[in-house]
């Protein structure tokens, strides 16, 4: 089949090469990365909704072990970009991007027609004038060193916890679909994402601190060997994380999920494949904040 149209909200969206494998490892195509999105549009949607989304491509699929596929990010829309994508205009610090906004579910079609596989989004949001607002989210990525793994940070993902707790924080945590998990707690937008980077940074520094054989906060690699580095920089305004409910363009199409803390605390926590994903959604489990 050399394209195919779906309906989506009003639009039509057109799929050059539906059946191309986009994951080889799996056999999964456009056409299933484009469904993926369609019936996962009501849980993601609020997580990436008025927010600049920079997409990370895989044009020619991920590939394999022996020969992964190449990636890229993108920020700017282009000339072939449909009218119906929302987009907005960001002032960086030497240059403007127009980035789209992710906020229906034909956007989501129309970026599986581009091979986006991730969409990754700040933890602030435009207001409808064009202006980034004060963060409403906290996030800290756990990402573990040589010599861990998943089950590592979930640890850590416990200690996260409470440390947010005693500052009055509720927090989610997310398998991320690749190789660690993100915590999320919800900030009133009282605080900048300056303000926001520092209580993580804080954050980060003493539960390293309490914890120095488990967890580190610098970003040196020769450090982190052994141990869980807690990224706190993604708060910084010009950072981004991959959204909840994204694809990630592994071997497998893994998924970053939203999880329950009972799940985290769980011998034998991994990361989930779509399919997965589709199959909690479809029976309602959508933990967040």
């Amino acid at each position: 089949m050399s394209a195919q149209e779906l309906e989506v909200d009003g639009a039509t969206v057109r799929l050059t090469n539906p059946g191309k494998v986009l994951y080889p490892e799996s056999g999964t195509t456009k056409l299933d990365v484009a469904m993926y999105y369609l019936q996962v549009a009501p849980v993601l949607l609020p997580w990436a909704k008025n927010r600049p989304a920079t997409r990370k491509r895989w044009v020619d699929g991920v590939g394999t072990e022996a020969c992964p596929g190449k990636s890229f990010f993108q920020k700017n829309l282009d000339a072939a970009t449909p009218e119906w994508v929302q987009r907005q205009r960001v002032h960086h610090m030497d240059h403007d991007n127009i980035y789209p906004l992710v906020n229906d579910a034909r956007t989501l079609v129309w970026l599986a027609q581009t091979a986006t596989l991730e969409i990754h989004v700040p933890q602030w949001k435009l207001a409808s004038d064009g202006v980034p607002q004060n963060p409403d989210r906290l996030v800290l990525d756990l990402d573990p060193g040589e010599g861990t793994g998943l089950s590592e940070c979930a640890a850590v993902a416990l200690l996260v916890r409470v440390a947010l707790a005693q500052i009055g924080f509720d927090s989610l945590p997310v398998t991320s679909g690749s190789k660690g998990m993100h915590v999320y707690a919800r900030l009133d937008g009282q605080k900048t994402s300056g303000e926001a980077a520092d209580l993580a940074h804080e954050l980060a520094l003493s539960i390293e601190h309490d914890h120095p054989e488990m967890v580190v906060s610098r970003m040196g690699k020769e450090l982190r060997r052994g141990k869980v580095f807690i990224d706190w920089s993604q708060n910084w305004p010009g950072k981004t994380t991959v959204a909840p409910y994204s694809l990630r363009g592994r071997m497998l199409p893994t998924v970053a999920v939203p999880r329950s803390w009972d799940e985290i605390d769980q011998v034998g926590l991994g990361q989930l494949a779509y399919r997965e994903v589709l199959a909690r959604v479809e029976a309602g489990i959508n933990p967040g904040l």
